[in-house]
């Protein structure tokens, strides 16, 4: 079965302010919602969709429980309908922490919406400050608390390399979301788009964007928090579809396959600190067992992997394959 979101984007409606970091614009490639489209937009992806396809509608990229709200109930009636219709499975939304109360969760409880995924970036006060993010980690906390009351599923997304951020903000960050039961994550590099703050104040010096190599090392410790809790991670970094050209860029973490890196990265740490506790691998054969689908993880892009794990432990051969039985991050080593 696959997992389909039909991404509808509301660029930056219903936000209070304008993060240093922010341009929903480019990020979603629209300049403007025109209502009058989104039923298109459904029917085009619910074209392609098999039956058996789990399908939800996503409302991203502003702040969906924030916008005008005769505006917000019609989606959410239009999203009513494809469920009611069997057609769609559910909804998911997302939206900043200080536009969430009770009266906007019982709203939302009178729709098909299943997953609510909060723009919660840091858990650190500071960096929210530097980050003009317009609400600080108390807010945040809360709102988790009440989107979990409410039966709904957390996602919580954060980001690394923020102004004033650094790998203990962010993995104290982590920490914290898993101990506010986040159900699942999205971890974003900062990415900096021409035209924000954040711009502004690379230019000036003021900020120095993360190189590719840093972001992967960050992302990666971050995701290591959430994997030995059993939380899974659903995105790392930016979306391909979400138009990240070198004209609306101008630095920070835009590597097409920043998620792929450093789960790579993962891997690495996590195959050798088995290996390192099986004595002796000299001139021996290693057989690693991972989860479905994560062979390429394991293995490295372009082989990185493999080929560091045989040089390190001077093995003689190597293989990867999967176990249908092994979930999530674990591994099994056998050697032969």
């Amino acid at each position: 079965m696959r997992h389909i979101n039909i991404p509808i984007f509301i660029p930056h409606m219903g936000c209070p302010n304008l993060c240093v970091f922010c341009d929903q614009r480019s990020i979603s490639g629209k300049r403007a919602f025109d209502e009058r489209k989104v039923r298109e937009e459904i029917e085009g992806v619910l074209a392609t969709a098999k039956d058996e396809d789990e399908t939800e509608i996503a409302f991203f990229g502003g702040s969906f429980t924030g916008i005008n709200r005769a505006l917000m109930c019609r989606l959410l009636d239009m999203a009513q309908e494809y469920i009611e219709r069997g057609r769609v499975s559910g909804i998911r939304l997302s939206t900043r922490p200080d536009y969430i109360d009770r009266e906007v969760l019982e709203l939302l409880s009178h729709y098909g919406v299943k997953h609510v995924e909060l723009g919660l970036q840091s858990m650190d006060d500071g960096v929210l400050a530097a980050a003009r993010r317009g609400h600080d980690a108390a807010c945040a906390e809360k709102a988790c608390r009440l989107v979990k009351e409410y039966g709904f599923s957390l996602v919580g997304q954060m980001m690394i390399g923020l102004p004033d951020s650094s790998a203990e903000t962010e993995c104290a960050t982590a920490e914290r979301l898993c101990e506010l039961a986040v159900d699942a994550v999205r971890i974003y590099p900062t990415v900096v788009f021409r035209g924000t703050e954040l711009c502004e104040m690379a230019k000036a010096g003021q900020y120095e964007p993360l190189s590719d190599g840093e972001a992967i090392l960050r992302t990666k410790t971050a995701l290591r928090v959430f994997v030995e809790r059993g939380i899974p991670c659903i995105r790392v970094g930016l979306c391909a579809s979400e138009r990240l050209s070198s004209g609306e860029v101008f630095g920070g973490a835009n590597h097409s396959a920043i998620g792929e890196l450093a789960m790579g990265e993962l891997y690495y740490d996590l195959i050798c600190e088995k290996l390192d506790g099986m004595g002796e691998l000299s001139g021996k054969n290693a057989v690693i067992y991972v989860s479905k689908g994560s062979t390429s993880k394991a293995i490295g892009q372009k082989k990185k992997n493999y080929e560091r794990i045989l040089k390190k432990y001077s093995l003689n051969r190597l293989k990867v394959l999967e176990k249908s039985e092994i979930l999530g991050y674990n591994i099994i080593i056998d050697l032969v």
